[in-house]
């Protein structure tokens, strides 16, 4: 615990779904709910006017719509988010030379070890420019918490919300959590949290009355201990600037379950493709291939294969992936395909390129010996196409999908598009060969809604527009960051009140 409140925790305010009303103008103020739009599609998160509604993330979308049937239902547009994280990040990478990504919308920063903040005063004016430098520069608001550690800064920053600040003073940490419920505390999820309410304790005073004893003989002495120091306040976790990776991964829960075996390979190879992807833009390479199955039945099943050594070759991961495939029996059909690689190194050991050659050379030698006749060099198959990969049966056709959803598979509702005539917009919704578009743009008004037919030669995909057009120079920033509250404000900033 630190004597001075010099952690901060920004999480930037329903994220996806706040990038999505400030780049559709036609949808600020009304309730938006981002994520997966299938029959078993999740809530990724919700506006807070759909929050109002009974909307949360993690929520089934089904029951979203039941509960919000006039709101925007958008699929991710990652790139979008990305681009915003990294203008935040960028901009917290100034204050800090510690600074802990959490996510695409959450960090920790250490002002201190920035030098920018020191005592309480110098830390709240750290806070309050930093939410001006981020809505200047995005558009976006976020809530920010400090504190004495890590585990109450991030608590604060939820008290704070929506757009707010909250600074805990050293020494008032116990006051605060007290009458907070168990579930605010790290690693208190719903079966703790059940037990926790079975043995009588409900609020963090309570687990600090229980004692640590008790809470070990209830949870554990790991967990008992721990929760007892996080019930009194205490919290000594450093800000670590480089999470270290265990591992990479990608999986796709699908619209309907695939019964078809090459279908099935096909989506295993895209994957192993995208997981190269990954890895190698974290500039790492991994020694084990793993193959995550969930069937019809919600069984998952999980198979994994040890390299020679690290790599990073696509046509080595795709390989492996699919001669885990064949231990899976996927006849009852597929609902879930993953596939990851663990046991990750900085470096490629540069004899591994020859296993991808092996295991074609083994496989052109057995179809050698099965066809009786002599094979004929090799051609290395290519990366898979997302949907078509080499003999696979496009998309949607082996499993009978409709027309409808082809339609959404090619315009995504939220997606970006741009017309030859009519400029840049955003698809509002696709069916029936028909997709409709709404022509506006961030900073904007609302735009009109147009219908065309799928295949409009003049209609196709478009990279999203910045969600502020000119946004304020922060370059030099923090520079003339105040040590004290009587300190000037950075460029363009102006100090808020939470």
């Amino acid at each position: 615990m630190r004597a001075a409140p010099t952690i901060l925790h920004l999480d930037m305010d329903a994220f996806y779904a706040s990038a999505e009303q400030a780049s559709k103008p036609s949808l600020r103020g009304k309730p938006v709910v981002v994520g997966g739009l299938g029959p078993r599609g999740v809530v990724a998160t919700a506006s807070y006017e759909a929050r109002r509604l009974g909307v949360h993330s993690a929520m089934p979308t089904a029951q979203a719509r039941r509960l919000a049937p006039n709101a925007a239902y958008l699929v991710p547009r990652f790139s979008l988010y990305r681009t915003v994280s990294d203008q935040v990040m960028e901009l917290l990478g100034r204050l800090s030379p510690l600074v802990e990504p959490l996510s695409l919308d959450e960090a920790f920063v250490d002002l201190e070890a920035g030098g920018v903040a020191a005592d309480s005063a110098s830390a709240r004016a750290m806070g309050e420019q930093l939410r001006a430098a981020i809505h200047a520069v995005t558009g976006l608001s976020g809530s920010v918490g400090l504190a004495g550690s890590k585990m109450l800064a991030k608590i604060a920053s939820e008290e704070a919300k929506p757009d707010g600040l909250l600074l805990i003073e050293p020494g008032s940490e116990r006051e605060l959590l007290a009458p907070m419920p168990v579930r605010i505390l790290p690693g208190v999820g719903p079966a703790t949290g059940d037990h926790l309410r079975r043995a009588g304790m409900t609020t963090v005073h309570d687990l600090a009355e229980a004692g640590e004893a008790e809470l070990v003989r209830l949870v554990g002495k790991a967990h008992g201990v721990s929760l007892h120091r996080m019930a009194l306040g205490l919290d000594d976790r450093p800000v670590v600037a480089e999470r270290d990776a265990k591992s990479v991964s990608v999986e796709d829960t699908f619209d309907v379950d695939l019964h078809d075996r090459v279908r099935v390979r096909a989506e295993v190879e895209r994957l192993a493709d995208r997981c190269v992807e990954r890895l190698r833009a974290a500039e790492r390479s991994g020694r084990t291939v793993v193959l995550k199955v969930r069937r019809y039945d919600f069984s998952t099943l999980t198979r994994s294969e040890t390299l020679r050594g690290p790599t990073d070759d696509p046509t080595v991961v795709r390989e492996a992936a699919a001669r885990l495939l064949e231990a899976v029996d996927t006849t009852g059909g597929v609902r879930l395909l993953g596939v990851g690689v663990t046991g990750l190194a900085d470096y490629t050991q540069e004899d591994l390129f020859a296993q991808a050659a092996d295991a074609r050379q083994a496989a052109a030698a057995q179809a050698e010996a099965e066809a009786g006749a002599e094979a004929g060099p090799e051609v290395p198959p290519g990366p898979a196409a997302d949907g078509d990969a080499p003999g696979a049966v496009p998309a949607g056709e082996a499993e009978g999908e409709s027309a409808e959803l082809l339609a959404a598979r090619r315009w995504p509702a939220g997606h970006d598009v741009r017309h030859g005539t009519h400029g840049h917009g955003w698809v509002q919704g696709s069916g029936v060969g028909r997709v409709t578009v709404r022509f506006e743009e961030p900073g904007g008004t609302p735009g009109r809604v147009r219908t065309f037919r799928v295949d409009d030669p003049e209609l196709g995909p478009a990279d999203p527009l910045p969600l502020v057009r000119d946004p304020v120079d922060y370059s030099s920033w923090p520079a003339s960051l105040p040590k004290s509250r009587s300190g000037p404000v950075p460029p363009g900033g102006a100090e808020s009140s939470p």
